[in-house]
């Protein structure tokens, strides 16, 4: 395709590995709408897209795409990114369900990566959990602000979650305690300020992880990330705790913690008595 000339450096198969790949986004907010024009941009063609909500006023400073028009009329996160994706694609297949992602699960199940633009805690570890079961590569994205006496301080991570590789709990971003404190607020996950230049720090990040999984631009295979963003000193940097996990197995998914529970062979061959 003559519109991916430039990106040719990725790779001669890579237009057809980009064409036929089926990306997962998990939340359409201000990381997912960020993720979902990038794809496109790159020249992914099939989505599978899932949020249950729909664009209010105070989502203005950071979704991507969404207008005070779509406010006015109430407009879907998924539609809002369905409609950029195709204003660059026009010909992409994208599955947009305007529920939490478990609605989309038979979808999500057929991805090839998933991406996650979550806030709650809890939702991460499920998603993390449904990633490792189905055997799919999971990109979890997370930002927040903190003040301090004197300023604010941005910092946010991107995770690379593979089965066999260490998980989301692995690495401290999900812990018994964040899952209380959120069980608190009846599973709130707060209202944590966000600005649109970290989410596309972080989305350029994770994008880059998800070319580099699919592509053979770079000779380095990547199998596990964690990255950190320090937003005041404009700095993304591995993580020390992922040379601390490395080394040992992960404890919190077993082997045969794989595969679809309800998955029946007859399903796919026909019954034969």
């Amino acid at each position: 395709m003559n519109w991916l000339n430039r990106q040719s450096f990725l790779g001669a198969d890579s237009d057809r590995i980009l064409q036929q790949a089926r990306i997962g986004i998990a939340g359409l907010g201000g990381g997912g709408s960020h993720v979902a024009q990038q794809l496109a941009h790159v020249g992914v063609r099939s989505f599978v897209l899932a949020d249950p909500d729909i664009i209010e006023d105070t989502n203005l400073n950071r979704l991507v795409g969404g207008t005070r028009e779509d406010v006015k009329n109430g407009v879907r996160k998924v539609d809002i990114a369905r409609r950029v994706i195709q204003g660059v694609r026009p010909d992409a297949d994208v599955d947009a369900v305007g529920d939490v992602w478990q609605a989309a699960s038979d979808a999500f199940k057929l991805c090839d990566v998933i991406v996650g633009g979550l806030d709650s805690v809890r939702a991460k570890d499920e998603l993390d959990s449904f990633c490792r079961r189905h055997l799919i590569p999971y990109l979890d994205m997370g930002m927040d602000v903190h003040g301090t006496a004197n300023d604010y301080l941005i910092a946010g991570q991107v995770v690379l979650s593979s089965p066999g590789k260490p998980c989301l709990r692995c690495f401290h971003i999900v812990t018994e305690r964040r899952l209380e404190q959120e069980g608190r607020r009846y599973g709130a996950a707060g209202g944590n300020p966000q600005v649109v230049w970290p989410n596309g720090v972080l989305v350029s990040t994770a994008v880059g992880l998800l070319m580099q999984l699919l592509t053979p631009w770079h000779r380095a295979s990547v199998a596990t990330a964690y990255l950190e963003y320090d937003g005041n000193t404009g700095t993304v940097s591995p993580s020390q705790r992922l040379a601390h996990v490395l080394s040992r197995p992960c404890p919190h998914y077993r082997e045969e913690e794989r595969g679809d529970p309800g998955f029946d062979i007859r399903s796919v061959y026909g019954h034969q008595s």
